[in-house]
């Protein structure tokens, strides 16, 4: 159990690494996610992220990439897709997901809120993953299979949802299809509340105001993006950026951080931005001073065993920008080559 849950929060952290990967190629129009594709997501989403892997694929290097940074349960769980006759490589064009905080799973019997970590914008200890891949897909077909194979299912609303596992586990996943374009995955608990949604009997991520305007300004602005509530903000700051957290004086500018937004804009390489929104213009201007002092003592920490990385945020500017730091990079296809045959973004289970 607690493997699997650090394997699911090592995976929440790199989302944002393997949204930049799958970004490198040449100049495509972002068209955006639908608004009813987001709409199908339940509004407690902590982080929700877009990836075009049609676009990625066309890369070289991105099979290497996969299998460096993926877990091994989504691995499997391809396979998994694989034998009913879903290839994942050519029917798969995007991935939307979203995670969920257990402690908003778990409900207070007086009030009907969740509990725990979320309530107070704390970095979740547990979570619980929902997705949706678009792509093209004949339900009929592989329902039967699976249905001959006979897996453990649930029913919710008229919808079958096949198990990958016991059906019984808590961590087990499940999947279904909404429809012929949209396939949805992930623990059984958020999938019902998906159901739920589109059947109107909960919120969706649209009531969600915060999150939703952060969704629009970013969507359809790059090939990737992501956005993560306060307490996931929380979350990859400590995971992506620990040298910052060194500094006695960072705890709290990052205790008041509101939000970060990553995004993704492919030319001849690839140009990434992260905006990380603080609790004020003055936060912004004192966190901004510390991360560039963190990425400079990263920097110098790589230079014997990764210098590639260490060129890599060198080229990495750090500004304020009204009670935002926005951090940009940019990287070119034989540095990204480079950092995978170093090992950079595996996963160390």
């Amino acid at each position: 159990m607690q493997k699997w849950k650090e394997a699911m929060k090592r995976f929440a952290a790199v989302c944002a690494l393997l949204a930049l990967a799958a970004a490198l190629g040449r100049p495509v129009k972002a068209t955006g996610l639908g608004a009813d594709t987001i709409g199908l997501f339940p509004k407690d989403v902590g982080e929700f992220a877009y990836a075009d892997l049609k676009k990625a694929r066309t890369m070289k290097w991105y099979p290497a990439l996969e299998q460096q940074m993926l877990p091994e349960r989504f691995k499997q769980f391809e396979k998994f897709l694989a034998a009913a006759g879903i290839d994942t490589n050519s029917q798969v064009d995007e991935l939307t997901w979203g995670l969920v905080p257990e402690s908003m799973l778990t409900k207070d019997p007086a009030t009907g809120a969740g509990t725990g970590a979320a309530a107070t914008d704390a970095p979740p200890d547990s979570e619980e993953i929902v997705g949706i891949a678009l792509g093209g897909y004949n339900p009929d077909s592989t329902e039967a299979y699976f249905k001959a194979q006979k897996l453990p299912t649930a029913k919710s609303h008229g919808y079958t949802l096949f198990a990958f596992g016991s059906g019984v586990g808590p961590n087990d996943l499940f999947f279904f299809f909404v429809d012929s374009n949209k396939a949805a995955f992930g623990h059984r608990r958020l999938l019902e509340k998906l159901i739920a949604v589109r059947y109107g009997e909960e919120d969706s991520l649209l009531r969600n105001d915060k999150m939703y305007n952060l969704i629009n300004e970013v969507n359809g602005s790059g090939v990737v993006w992501a956005v993560l509530d306060p307490a996931y903000t929380k979350l990859a700051m400590g995971q992506l950026a620990p040298e910052v957290q060194q500094f006695p004086e960072a705890a709290k500018l990052v205790a008041r951080m509101q939000a970060m937004i990553i995004s993704a804009t492919a030319s001849s390489g690839m140009d990434a931005k992260f905006q990380a929104v603080c609790g004020s213009t003055e936060d912004a201007n004192t966190l901004s001073q510390l991360m560039a002092a963190g990425l400079l003592y990263k920097k110098y920490q790589t230079a014997k065993d990764n210098p590639e990385l260490g060129t890599l945020l060198d080229q990495t500017n750090v500004v304020p920008s009204g009670d935002r730091v926005v951090i940009r990079m940019s990287v070119s296809d034989e540095q990204m080559t480079t950092l995978i045959k170093k090992n950079t973004f595996a996963f160390k289970m």
